[in-house]
């Protein structure tokens, strides 16, 4: 790319040195900055993004305001241990309600049409088995969501939804879906009228301590400089943190053309929430599959491939709509930041250099947090 050459105007205004880079304008990047200004308005903060619009995961996930279906926090609890699992629920959770707090339903597309898990007759698990579990996480969620009843055994509803091969629906009307990119827009209206400003299309390459500061390389060829950097970049972070556990795990999504009379409202999880659906109107918003392939899932091209897009039809037409009519009228993907453990990664690497990364598909209900916790670090 050709080096970009500055006007003393720009010098001094758009690429002068403030506080607080940030690098990476999704939710994180956002909500970072909305509570570090929250915390002390006299800083200067300049937002960085490589894209023209956040494009990692923020605006191109399926928009669920969820905290986690039922098998998916038992698979975490086994994984990493209870303790573990329900700080990571009480996080999510707490950042929808900051969420809900923060914007009025209409602003971000918020729909209260609960959540749902299927259970399907081959997944082996019983009628008392189900009941079991949904006791003893109902006990263990009661603090975080102030329900006696979070997750509920919900099969007199099977029939009205025209699923096929499912034995067990869990509901829970802690949970909604809202709209992401509408959310990313609100966001952005709310930290620019802070001061903050916001340069897309520029990528940071490298970073380095000089005179008591940062500077920092761009691929426009000009450098920029700040007293701190704040590296919200999720699935990319490596790219300025090597040493960092987090690898991309690619989501790959579709959206069905209007379905007339669909039979359902809600989000819904499916094996672990690695397949999740949910109404987009009269349309059907289905994503995931990854755990049909791994490793090549485990990839930053944010394309589509043949094998989950077909695994997904195949789930969409032999489940979720048997019988029905409809075309396949949008696909794309979004890249997640995940690695050895689930939880995510707020670290300082010296009193300069920040990270707020490794959302685990959870960014949106995770960031607003992440972002509290982000300016009390930042700024004490």
């Amino acid at each position: 790319m050709a080096t970009t050459q500055l006007s003393v105007w720009e010098k001094e205004s758009f690429f002068a040195p403030v506080d607080i880079i940030i690098a990476g304008s999704g939710l994180v990047g956002l909500w970072s900055a909305w509570y570090l200004k929250k915390s002390n308005p006299s800083l200067s903060i300049t937002i960085v993004d490589r894209g023209i619009i956040p494009t990692g995961a923020s605006t191109r996930n399926a928009g669920f305001a969820c905290f986690g279906s039922l098998t998916e926090l038992i698979a975490d609890a086994r994984q990493m241990g209870e303790d573990e699992m329900l700080d990571l629920v009480e996080m999510r959770y707490r950042g929808l309600k900051k969420i809900n707090k923060t914007f009025g339903h209409k602003e971000i597309g918020y729909e209260n049409n609960g959540g749902y898990e299927l259970i399907a007759e081959g997944q082996g698990l019983d009628m008392n088995e189900l009941r079991s579990h949904i006791d003893r996480i109902n006990r263990q969620l009661k603090k975080i969501v102030k329900e006696q009843k979070t997750f509920r055994l919900r099969d007199d509803k099977l029939s009205g939804f025209g699923f096929a091969g499912i034995q067990h629906l869990i509901e829970t009307r802690a949970e909604g879906q809202l709209h992401s990119g509408k959310l990313c827009q609100a966001l952005l209206k709310l930290v620019q009228s802070t001061d903050v400003t916001v340069l897309n299309n520029i990528e940071i390459k490298s970073f380095e301590k000089v005179n008591g500061g940062l500077r920092l390389e761009t691929d426009r060829g000009f450098q920029l400089s700040a007293a701190q950097l704040l590296i919200c970049t999720n699935a990319f972070a490596r790219q300025l943190l090597p040493e960092l556990d987090v690898v991309p795990a690619r989501g790959q999504v579709l959206v069905t053309s209007p379905i007339e009379g669909l039979s359902f409202k809600g989000s819904f999880h499916y094996e672990e929430g690695f397949y999740y659906f949910r109404n987009l109107g009269d349309r059907v918003l289905l994503g995931g599959a990854r755990n049909k392939a791994f490793a090549a899932e485990s990839t930053d091209e944010m394309t589509t491939t043949d094998t989950i897009q077909e695994e997904l039809e195949r789930f969409l037409r032999e489940t979720i709509l048997p019988g029905k009519s409809y075309s396949i009228d949008h696909r794309w993907s979004g890249i997640m930041g995940m690695g050895s453990g689930k939880g995510p990664i707020l670290q300082s690497f010296n009193d300069r250099v920040f990270c707020a990364v490794r959302m685990s598909g959870m960014g949106v209900a995770l960031a607003p947090v992440i972002g509290e916790k982000v300016a009390s670090l930042l700024t004490s």
